[in-house]
């Protein structure tokens, strides 16, 4: 904030609050709260906005100025942006989503890029995802700034990423070429999941593009705690857990939801928005124990279940009732074990059925409970 006197009023003027913008076809929410989480442990005001959290508008005019906005933006915004600059973003991952609103997966990579034109501090990107390096490489930004990869295995100079359970950042030290700053643990973190690993490794650059602390990124990651529908574990049910991740709307992140599980009955199924199911599935077939599939493109998932998975046990699920998700949830009841898993996992958007995919999980979560209560 900074002073200026004219005559005799005094008059405060606001610089904008930085912002620190993340993308990505999974992963978004998760990485934008557990940043905010980090930058108000370091002492600053600090708020998750726009695809999450209060609109940009809001929060940019707040009576209250913010120190720094983490702020989540889908390709739709992204799309129609013409002039942003970030201090520093991140696109976590780019898998095919929503194809039948950008046309091809070339158009909707190129509009998640866009987030780095103009960055001004880091460009955050995925080492297990070389797509988003690509959108680095290619991107217009202010003289400065660093390319800063994270990654799941030991970082290289520049990167963030783990070493022995430990969050380690070789990007942000003075030392970087022999030393590394230690950003809390793996076991900090509310879920170990690959996918969650690279989510709170993008957070901590973000966060430490800016000066934030290893402490106060410790302290981060130990207070967040998830959104609804992103693996929660609704109930235990003779020794069968039934999870809900209904926020698995496309195959990305349902591939990344079934890979923390040994033995699962998959519910899955819904509107496909163009996507396809045929490397989902070779890829996750030896998890699965049975799948149950509902909604409008379930027979897309069946018929590449067919193809490279034929011996996995299928039920389909063709009622559209209230009552359906009971039916769905007695179906991988018979499927499952003691020890599995039953995990609602889409890969599918919910609007066939569903006012939304938070509907979605809310309707497994109650016919998880009433099955309970019968047994």
């Amino acid at each position: 904030m900074a002073l200026e006197i004219l005559g005799d009023d005094l008059r405060v003027l606001v610089r904008p609050a930085p912002w620190l913008a993340v993308t990505g076809t999974n992963g978004k929410t998760t990485t934008v709260r557990m940043l905010a989480e980090m930058l108000r442990a370091s002492g600053l005001r600090a708020t998750a906005a726009g695809n999450v959290g209060d609109p940009v508008v809001e929060t940019v005019l707040h009576p209250q100025p913010y120190d720094v906005i983490a702020l989540e933006l889908s390709s739709y915004q992204l799309h129609w942006v013409t002039s942003m600059t970030a201090r520093s973003a991140a696109v976590l991952n780019v898998a095919p989503d929503h194809l039948d609103w950008h046309g091809s997966l070339a158009a909707y990579t190129a509009d998640k890029g866009r987030i780095y034109r103009g960055v001004q501090a880091a460009c955050v990107y995925n080492v297990e995802d070389p797509e988003t390096e690509e959108l680095v490489r290619a991107a217009d930004v202010t003289e400065g700034a660093r390319a800063i990869g994270v990654t799941s295995g030991i970082p290289r100079v520049g990167m963030l990423g783990i070493v022995d359970g430990v969050l380690a950042d070789r990007a942000f030290v003075a030392e970087r070429q022999t030393a590394a700053a230690e950003l809390g643990t793996v076991a900090d973190l509310v879920s170990s999941a690959p996918h969650n690993v690279t989510n709170a490794l993008a957070a901590a650059a973000l966060a430490r593009s800016i000066g934030v602390p290893p402490v106060a990124v410790r302290d981060g990651i130990r207070a967040f705690r998830p959104d609804p529908h992103r693996i929660a574990v609704v109930a235990t049910v003779d020794g069968i857990s039934y999870v809900d991740d209904s926020k698995a709307t496309n195959p990305h992140a349902a591939q990344a939801s079934l890979s923390g599980f040994e033995d699962v009955v998959w519910i899955a199924g819904g509107l496909a928005k163009g996507a396809e199911f045929d490397s989902l599935v070779p890829a996750v077939r030896d998890r699965l124990r049975g799948v149950v599939l509902i909604g409008a493109d379930r027979a897309l998932l069946a018929q590449a279940l067919a193809r490279h998975a034929p011996e996995v046990p299928v039920v389909e699920v063709s009622e559209t009732d209230n009552d359906v998700m009971d039916r769905v949830v007695a179906e991988a009841a018979a499927l499952a074990r003691p020890g599995s898993t039953v995990l609602l996992a889409p890969a599918c958007a919910s609007m066939d059925m569903f006012g939304n995919y938070a509907v979605r999980g809310d309707a497994f979560a109650a016919a998880v409970r009433r099955h309970g209560e019968q047994r």
